[in-house]
């Protein structure tokens, strides 16, 4: 009869996207996990610029690989426009495989960790170790972070509403000079709404190139088209009259305060979109996503079951508050977003939205919104 030999590592990871490769970052700079066998599993090999990610920061953090940064950043909407300093924050974006190359180049000089392009079919927590089924064989594992999402679960409830931050990006070159690359468009509300909450956001990298992405806080994704009209329109709006599009992006951010985590078991810990990872009322990932993946390497440091990794804090809450006044009303997020930027601090706009604020710092903001939306998704939650 014959018999095969299922290989054994200490931790292994399905999916290799932000989440994991952030998470294996990190347990590469602690050097705590030198004596640890590590695996990760990805059916796409990394080798293309397939996103991008950006977030506002005040240190040199991933400098290196950081593509463009700005100091100011806009904010419009049909009635006004509003440019401010950032200061201390800087907004910085990063290209997809840069940060692949960043990791990768790292990953590669561990004698540790090995990276397989393959496709993970299922795994199972089986108490004392956790089984992996790839496309042609078998693993067993210690522990195993799963980046894996599966839209069904959030779907299959109804407590926690889910929506979409849905987009489609152009890069664009202009022929003439008609971007002010020294500030970023954080969000022009002044697009038609139609019934959503829908802005046009515009990364320009030079006076005739920039990332230009219509984005939506809804439900229901759009047809590319409509996407790409909205790129048309606004370029138009802006008298360019010729230009090419040298790259093209999309992207589906869940936005949902549904508790992953409580499908986490003993050796199984669900990150980023499958963990909840990514911030629920924005859809931003980024910074969100290296103060989950360096507190899951504390954790890892210290603790053996999963199914302690996570807290509900204020900021959840408010996330929650937020998402139910959306799924009632789609259309009221120019509205609340609006309320806030016009006058108000946006250096503190962004510590909250950082998740950094105090309770005092939270109410100061909160009252500058519409708060009979808000009251009602309170009473409801409550009662």
């Amino acid at each position: 009869m014959d018999t095969f030999e299922i290989k054994y590592y200490d931790y292994i990871f399905t999916g290799a996207g932000l989440s994991a490769l952030m998470t294996v970052y990190e347990m590469i700079l602690s050097g705590k996990f030198d004596d640890k066998t590590i695996l990760l599993f990805d059916e796409n090999p990394k080798k293309s610029n397939d996103r991008t990610w950006c977030f506002w920061d005040e240190s040199d953090l991933f400098d290196e690989i950081i593509s463009k940064k700005w100091r100011s950043a806009l904010f419009a909407n049909e009635n006004f426009e509003r440019s401010f300093d950032m200061k201390p924050y800087q907004y910085k974006m990063i290209r997809g495989l840069d940060f692949y190359n960043l990791v990768f180049d790292l990953i590669e000089k561990q004698d540790n960790i090995t990276f397989v392009n393959e496709k993970v079919l299922r795994f199972q927590d089986n108490d004392n170790e956790v089984l992996v089924k790839t496309e042609k064989t078998s693993f067993i594992c210690n522990k195993l972070f799963n980046s894996i999402y599966n839209p069904e679960i959030a779907k299959s409830q109804t407590k926690f509403p889910i929506l979409s931050q849905h987009f489609v990006g152009w890069f664009v070159k202009t022929k003439e000079p008609v971007f002010n690359s020294e500030v970023a468009t954080f969000m022009d509300f002044s697009i038609e709404q139609n019934g959503n909450t829908r802005f046009m956001y515009v990364l320009p990298t030079s006076s005739n190139e920039a990332l230009l992405e219509p984005t939506l806080f809804s439900h229901h994704l759009l047809a590319i088209e409509d996407y790409e009209k909205e790129i048309k329109l606004y370029l138009k709006k802006l008298n360019v009259s010729e230009f090419v599009i040298t790259e093209k992006e999309h992207g589906n951010i869940p936005m949902t305060c549904y508790p992953f985590w409580e499908n986490n078991s003993k050796n199984i810990v669900n990150i980023g979109s499958a963990g909840g990872w990514t911030k629920a009322s924005t859809g931003f990932t980024f910074r969100h996503t290296i103060k989950k993946a360096k507190n899951l390497v504390l954790f890892l440091q210290s603790e053996n079951d999963f199914r302690k990794f996570h807290k509900k804090d204020k900021f959840w809450f408010y996330d929650l508050l937020f998402l139910d006044v959306l799924d009632k009303n789609n259309a009221l997020g120019s509205k609340i977003f609006s309320s806030l930027f016009e006058k108000g601090n946006a250096t503190l706009i962004f510590k909250f939205l950082d998740e950094e604020t105090t309770f005092l710092e939270d109410v100061k903001l909160m009252l500058k919104c519409p708060t009979f939306p808000f009251i009602k998704a309170v009473l409801k939650r409550l009662f």
